[in-house]
């Protein structure tokens, strides 16, 4: 995945990102900028929009911790936390929705395996 490097678990607490929020910033908006073309290439398939929720939740994870950065602008703080709250929200619909499409394919695999005996 392109960008990938960005998706270190480390990189959101690191000490250099609290003293460069600017480096920050930059980081969760190419991540968004690659959630954004991602969602415009038609892939249904189930491996890439597990990889699209990995990558909602490290942009909803950046956005927490430039949230958290007390250096930060109140007004740039707010927007970071709404901003969060948001990605939150979306990945737990796409987590729900993963989980139904996943206990349907087992339903009609069953389903299938029964009328065939």
């Amino acid at each position: 995945m392109p960008g990938g490097a960005l998706m270190n678990e480390d990189f959101p607490g690191s000490a250099a990102t609290s003293r460069q929020p600017e480096l920050l910033v930059s980081a969760v908006l190419h991540l968004m900028s690659h959630y954004t073309v991602s969602s415009t290439q038609n892939n249904a398939q189930e491996e890439a929009e597990q990889a699209r929720t990995r990558l909602a939740s490290v942009i909803e994870r950046h956005l927490q911790v430039l949230a958290d950065l007390p250096e930060l602008a109140p007004v740039l703080k707010a927007t970071c936390q709404q901003l969060s709250e948001q990605w939150a929200n979306l990945i737990e619909k796409k987590s729900v929705q993963e989980s139904k499409a996943r206990r349907l394919g087992w339903l009609l695999t069953t389903r299938r395996r029964n009328l065939s005996v």
